[in-house]
This record gives structure tokens, sequence and C-alpha cells, in this order.
């Protein structure tokens, strides 16, 4: 069995929503499983509509929150061993990228001083002199430089151009995994394929595995070695993204496919959670059945479980469109 850098391991996490009176329980995250192995460098795509979980995923890996139930485990070790868990280290080899780069960083603040931060603080660099080095290499990395960078505020720069200052950041721990969540939602449709090409050359460039959470399936085929498809907290196909995108075998990925046919398009950002979908949540059956033009009796009467497909693929369907595995 190869090593793991990142192994997802029956995961859920549930939410208390409305009032004292009327609170109710919303599973986002329902028992999901997923891994990257150790050496190899590769980019997991994690995709889906708004509310089907990925960033509650993405923060539990990150640990902004803790699962109710299973395990997260990085290079083998446990989340919940407290005694194995150094802060330092954890940032060392997990970092993020968020959504808007806008508010990642604070108008008042110059940008260097993000960069500077994060390598005398976190100890890779002894001073000033030698921060100056590593930045300057991880800024020439993403296009730029500390000369270009340096002294400058947020508002000096595009959307395309800070979030590759917040990859360049990122990037001077020399991590093993960056967890980059909707990295170009904000950002101009015309600078989108060029942050994406930067994750296809930063992953063998720096050794780093990349966790790219997203609403565009379009380049989620054109960066991904591997893809998660999230339905109401479930994860629901999963495996590598040239076979899943040629021929899905969950019928949601496959209409999903069919709705999504270029770069830029996405899904509906502004979807309201409407009682029917709060409903879904809470199903014990197949979530997407009432959807499903393949469903049946069985289908919407109990669970499936995980189906393995040839080429170590996985899908969670009692129909699932394409062969099992021999």
């Amino acid at each position: 069995m190869s090593k793991k850098l990142l192994e997802v391991k029956n995961v859920s996490k549930i939410f208390r929503i409305g009032s004292i009176v009327s609170r109710k329980k919303l599973t986002a995250i329902d028992d999901v499983s997923l891994s990257i192995d150790d050496g190899k460098p590769v980019i997991l795509s994690i995709v889906g509509e708004s509310g089907c979980g990925k960033t509650t995923l993405c923060k539990m890996i990150l640990r902004m929150h803790n699962p109710e139930t299973g395990e997260i485990y990085l290079d083998g070790k446990a989340y919940s061993d407290k005694k194995s868990y150094n802060a330092r280290s954890f940032r060392l080899d997990v970092q993020p990228i968020f959504q808007n780069p806008y508010e990642t960083f604070s108008p008042r603040k110059q940008v260097d001083s993000y960069l500077y931060n994060t390598a005398l603080r976190l100890k890779i660099a002894k001073n000033r002199t030698e921060a100056d080095a590593i930045i300057d290499d991880v800024l020439k990395s993403v296009g730029m430089s500390l000369e270009v960078v340096r002294g400058k505020y947020p508002s000096q720069f595009s959307g395309g151009e800070l979030q590759r200052i917040s990859i360049a950041r990122a990037l001077i721990t020399k991590p093993k995994l960056i967890i980059a969540d909707e990295p170009v939602a904000a950002i101009d449709a015309s600078m989108k394929m060029n942050i994406i090409n930067l994750f296809k050359e930063l992953k063998d460039k720096y050794n780093v595995s990349f966790v790219y959470i997203t609403h565009d399936l379009s380049t989620a085929y054109y960066v991904s070695d591997y893809i998660a498809t999230l339905y109401r907290g479930c994860l629901i196909e999963y495996g590598p993204a040239k076979a899943i995108m040629d021929a899905p075998a969950h019928p949601y990925t496959e209409l999903l496919m069919n709705a999504v046919p270029r770069v830029g398009d996405k899904w509906d950002e502004n979807m309201v959670l409407a009682d029917v979908e709060e409903k879904e949540y809470a199903l014990t059956c197949c979530k997407f059945a009432a959807r499903c033009q393949y469903a049946t009796d069985k289908c919407r009467g109990e669970r499936p479980t995980m189906t393995d497909l040839e080429g170590g693929r996985q899908v969670l369907c009692y129909h699932p469109l394409v062969g099992g595995s021999e």
C-alpha cells in the first residue's frame, strides 16, 4: 500500500442551523473518504454546486473545522492526535489560497508585509536579507518580483496579480500541500487560465500537491489529475480526471458535464438552499434519486455504497453509467 500524504477517512460534519427552538441539523459533509498519495505531486479537484460541502471539506483539511465523525491524516498522523500536532510544522506543510485576494490583503497594509511575515515568523529566513532572496524567488516563479511588489498596497494591483502574490506567499514555506478554495472565482476571465497554468507548473517545480476547490468544471478538467464530485455533502464520484470527464459514471456528474461545456462557465453561486434541498441533505437513501432519470425503488429506499470501477475509479450509485471492475 502506497504512503498517503493526505487521507480523509469517513469524515462527516454537522452544522446546527436556525434558532434554539426550531434548530435543524445539516450534514454538510456525509461520510466522505478520499486521499492523495505521497511521492508524486498531483492536483485533486473537488467539484460541485454551491452548498455541496466543498468549502467545508477544505476547512476541515486546514483544521478550521473539526469533523463530527471520521478522521483526517497528514503524513500518516491523525488530526485528532493532539500530541503529534505542531502548529508551525502544519503551517509549513499545508498552505491555503483563498477565493478573493482583495479580502486576503488588508487595503491598509503593504502587500510585501505579508510575505515578510510568512518568511520571518515561520523561521524560513533568519533575517530580512535572507527573506529578500526567498521572497524574490517565489515571486519570480509566479511571474512577478520583489522589485515590482515592494512597498505597494493591494489597490495598486489587479485581482490576478494579487492572486499570484497569494500563491507566492503560500510557496515560501515549500509546502507539501496547497488548499486552493475557488482561487479564480474573483478573477477576470482573461486571467483565469494564467492562474490555472501556474498550478500545473508549480506542482512539479516545487513538488507540491494541490486540492483545487472549484465551480468551474472546465478548468478542473484542464488542470486535474484526479476529481472528486460532491453532491449534498456526499462524495458521489472519485478517480482520474480524464476518465471521469470523458465518461462520467454517476448521473449527476453526467448532468454537470452537459451543463458546463466551456472554460469560465460555472454553476450559480447565489443558489438559495430551498427547503427541498435541505431535506435532500437529511435523506438516508440516494440523495440524487428524486432528480435522477435512472433511479429505481432501491435508489429511493436505501443509500448506495461506493462501487469500485476500472482504472481506480469509485462511484456512489446502484446503476453506474460505466462498467464496474472485473
